[in-house]
């Protein structure tokens, strides 16, 4: 691993060839904060595609873009005075150290659930008048309904016992399945909605990532549709062609690859 100096170094790098792009590169020269957003979503994305697969070389790659886009932010930002790259930092920085009194004061913690209640805590005291203010409202739903958990657990706003939260799952259950006989569209997405709620609730009990489980699954099963297609393509068939018991056959096979 490399020295504190050749890490400084390597981001100084970084700053100077940001200048240097932001002055002299018609496509950078032209970028916003504005039209840097979506793609830095789509990076992020990338980077959680690299974690999911464990690819180290694909991870160091889109770590370097995301802080790529800080940095740019961050160059823009200063090109209309209201901060730069050192106030970023130093700002996360100031962040850390108030928020972590167990470790930069006197303050005690047994546990990390006592870092989180302190956590928020402070957040309230720094003129949050909601836990729930720090969840970005653009968040993708399943994450979403994670972090609110988390921080409403976070204030002591939770079941006490998984076996408690698996009963409300059942009822959600039931109250869906009392909204789909009836054909009710609105009344049915509105208990899908609690349905899904109560299971990313009860995932968190049992310490699962809700989004991370049903990325895999979606992989799981792009892997093995993707068997399928080239089988049906190695018989010169196509799957429309094929029935259902054909394509079950190859879909089994995939299980086991």
């Amino acid at each position: 691993m490399h020295s504190r100096k050749e890490k400084l170094e390597a981001f100084g790098r970084l700053l100077d060839i940001m200048e240097d792009l932001r002055a002299k590169c018609p496509w950078d020269k032209k970028q916003t904060l504005e039209s840097l957003r979506h793609l830095t979503i789509e990076e992020t994305y990338e980077l959680t595609d690299a974690i999911l697969e464990k690819d180290m070389d694909e991870l160091k790659g889109e770590i370097g873009d995301l802080m790529l886009h800080m940095v740019f932010y961050s160059k823009i930002a200063s090109e209309t005075k209201d901060f730069d790259i050192a106030d970023v930092l130093t700002a996360i920085c100031d962040k850390l150290v108030h928020r972590h009194p167990h470790i930069y004061g006197n303050v005690e913690v047994k546990d990390e659930e006592e870092v989180k209640a302190n956590w928020e805590a402070l957040k309230l005291k720094e003129g949050k008048t909601s836990v729930l203010q720090g969840v970005p409202k653009s968040l993708p739903a399943i994450v979403k309904a994670t972090r609110i958990q988390d921080k409403a657990r976070g204030v002591g706003f939770d079941w006490e016992k998984p076996e408690q939260v698996w009963e409300k799952v059942e009822e959600e259950l039931n109250e869906f399945k009392e909204a789909s006989s009836l054909n009710n569209k609105e009344e049915m997405e509105g208990e899908y909605g609690d349905l899904l709620f109560s299971l990313i609730n009860f995932a968190r009990f049992k310490d699962i990532d809700p989004e991370l489980a049903l990325e895999r699954t979606n992989k799981k099963f792009i892997k093995r549709f993707q068997h399928l297609e080239i089988k049906a393509g190695e018989i010169g068939k196509k799957l429309q062609d094929m029935t259902l018991a054909e394509m079950d056959v190859y879909w089994e096979e995939a299980k086991n690859l």
